[in-house]
């Protein structure tokens, strides 16, 4: 039964469901319609998923603009044209890489540190090319995959980085963690950091861990609720 202020729920999303199937799973669950979420997750990425039933849906409203944090994985040597797993990869040549980097072409930790330093603070974004931005009347990806060249179309965002760290590190896979305000795309800050190393890089795991206040270690599975 659900109480008449309503249930905030703290979900660790699995992998491979949309923020949505999550929704709906709860739906069921609850036997109520009035369920949503606050804040959505690519179905690759895990982690931390705020939902809520009956009145607490309210609240959802302020939860969207919170501050998140994430644990990633990137894929070096390589980009997506969807900036992660899901895409179309493409190897990108050592030799393509530009001095001052390592010779063969594998970029140093203390290269990744200072190319992380570019995406500290605010900085200028762009939506990814498959993303669900809506220019035109019609989302981003839909544009794309019609075969439509939407790189004069994506739009530019301004975000907040307070943190980018290197959690670990042994090439092609690199590790890091990121605390950003909303509406951050973590694919697009790997993509972004791999074009600044001169090696490509692509996301291959993201992991919410927190929204503001709230906690990825006080989150139940799914099957648990």
């Amino acid at each position: 039964m659900i109480p008449e202020e309503g249930l905030l729920l703290l979900i660790d999303k699995p992998v491979d469901f949309t923020s949505h199937d999550v929704v709906n799973v709860i739906r069921k669950k609850f036997n109520t319609r009035r369920v949503g979420h606050g804040g959505t997750l690519d179905p690759f990425a895990t982690g931390l998923l705020i939902v809520g039933v009956g009145r607490a849906t309210k609240k959802l409203t302020n939860i969207v603009g919170l501050d998140k944090t994430y644990e990633a994985t990137a894929t070096l040597g390589a980009t997506s044209d969807t900036y992660d797993l899901t895409g179309e990869i493409v190897a990108r040549p050592t030799s393509h890489v530009l001095p001052p980097f390592a010779k063969g072409g594998i970029p140093r930790q203390e290269e990744i540190d200072k190319a992380m330093e570019n995406f500290r603070g605010s900085i200028e974004q762009k939506a990814p090319a498959y993303s669900a931005k809506k220019v035109k009347g019609k989302k981003l990806y839909e544009l794309a995959r019609a075969g439509e060249d939407v790189e004069h179309l994506r739009p530019t965002k301004k975000v907040d980085i307070t943190e980018l760290e290197v959690a670990d590190y042994n090439y092609p896979i690199l590790k890091f963690r990121v605390t950003c305000s909303s509406g951050t795309y973590i694919r697009s800050l790997a993509n972004d950091i791999g074009e600044v190393l001169g090696c490509g890089a692509y996301l291959t795991e993201l992991r919410r861990t927190r929204i503001g206040e709230y906690k990825l270690e006080d989150a139940k599975q799914l099957n648990e609720i």
